[in-house]
């Protein structure tokens, strides 16, 4: 009898310890969540324009000038989404 008595008393301190944990970690996701929308539509991120293949090479390369043509429509295209 004693021993269920405390076995009882062991998985009810188990369950508000556990319940508290995941409590507090819930409200935690939940704040980290609102914060991150607020600061969203408080300051939203300005869209930056991508640099042309003449501004970023500079010297003249046209070997590289299509690759970072490409590259910055993708980056463009990857902020667009978001």
């Amino acid at each position: 009898m004693l021993h269920t008595t405390l076995i009882i008393e062991s998985l009810s301190l188990m369950a508000i310890g556990m319940g508290t944990v995941f409590s507090f970690l819930l409200l935690l996701v939940l704040l980290l969540k609102g914060m991150s929308w607020l600061a969203e539509k408080l300051a939203p991120s300005a869209a930056v324009a991508p640099l042309s293949p003449a501004q970023v090479s500079g010297g003249g390369q046209t070997a590289d000038a299509e690759l970072i043509a490409v590259i910055s429509a993708a980056v463009a295209r990857y902020r667009a989404r978001r």
